[in-house]
């Protein structure tokens, strides 16, 4: 027997339903940043988007470079001497909390590159123990990186002929989950914060295993 169109309607109207709540809810344990909008019935946040710079080792680095990945990401220049090495000199500390970990990686962008090339930045990164394949220090077009800053991190990175160094950047970390999403911003000159930032790790890797 052929059952009425309404009722069929009404059958899978409460199996879409009840598809909808057996899927798994993402329980987030810490905040997202940027703008975020609504689709009805999800949530769409702020992501990294496209990039592909070159690291210290000559190598391509771009958005599958982390995809699936955890990522803290930065902006430095080599010659700066104000908060530059107690930045990478806490990184080296992220860096030694993860050593074994192939799940988290960090980024480095040069607000320099026309300087910062890829010899130098192997210098610089061979002075702060930096792991192959674990920090990538990175340069690239100018435009490229600022923009990148600006647009998709949300911080300042700019040429300042003003400042005592001629370049101005934001001293945040921040740090990236699995889905290209910012989960936290923090003081990179702070060791305070950058011990939150070494728990926060913990905790997302924790999220995605939820």
């Amino acid at each position: 027997m052929k059952l009425p169109i309404s009722i069929k309607a009404a059958i899978a109207l409460l199996f879409l339903l009840g598809a909808c709540k057996n899927q798994p809810t993402e329980k987030l344990v810490l905040p997202v940043y940027g703008e975020k909008t609504s689709t009805g019935t999800d949530t769409v946040y702020h992501t990294i988007g496209k990039f592909e710079f070159t690291n210290q080792f000559g190598e391509k680095v771009n958005r599958e470079t982390v995809r699936g990945k955890i990522y803290i990401a930065d902006f430095f220049f080599a010659t700066c001497q104000s908060i530059c090495p107690v930045m990478s000199r806490h990184m080296k500390d992220v860096q030694a909390a993860f050593a074994a970990d192939d799940s988290v990686l960090m980024l480095s962008h040069t607000v320099n590159p026309m300087h910062d090339t890829v010899e130098v930045l192997r210098a610089y990164g061979e002075s702060y123990g930096a792991i192959k394949g674990k920090w990538h220090l990175l340069t690239g077009s100018k435009k490229e990186i600022y923009a990148l800053a600006k647009n998709d991190y949300l911080v300042n990175a700019i040429e300042d002929d003003g400042s005592e160094e001629g370049f101005l950047h934001s001293e945040l970390m921040l740090l990236i989950d699995t889905k290209g999403r910012i989960r936290g911003m923090y003081d990179g000159t702070d060791k305070a914060q950058v011990a939150r930032l070494i728990e926060d790790v913990r905790k997302a890797k924790q999220e995605k295993s939820n």
